[in-house]
This record gives structure tokens, sequence and C-alpha cells, in this order.
């Protein structure tokens, strides 16, 4: 679900290397998620278990790129 951007705290990660991320966002049960670089276009909502288990996902190297 895309949706316009509100104030409110936004974490970027400290890998991140400046504007080029996302930014992660968290509200009641939920998690919002935007891009960095395009702040204006929205962000999306996640539920919180939903977040839990892709930031499992990328520790176990689920999304890793093989060369």
């Amino acid at each position: 679900m895309l949706t316009q951007h509100s104030a409110g705290h936004w974490r970027t990660s400290s890998y991140s290397g400046g504007n080029n991320c996302v930014e992660v966002g968290g509200v009641a049960g939920c998690a919002r998620v935007r891009d960095t670089k395009n702040r204006s276009a929205g962000y999306f909502t996640i539920s919180s278990q939903q977040w839990s288990s892709f930031v499992s996902a990328i520790k176990m190297g689920r999304y890793d790129i093989c060369a």
C-alpha cells in the first residue's frame, strides 16, 4: 500500500552510504518503508511480523547476490 509522506521518525542504516538505500519508520504494529532518494513518492506499509521475517531472511543471506 503506497501512502503519501507524513511526519514521523525514519531510520536509515549506518551501512547505507548516504542516499543510496531505504528508510524505515515504525507505527503501531507496522513498518513503513520509503526510498531515501525519493521521499516524496510515499511509502509502503507492512506488518511488524512481515518486517521481522524480511530482516531475518536478509540476515540468513536469502537475498545475497552471487557473483
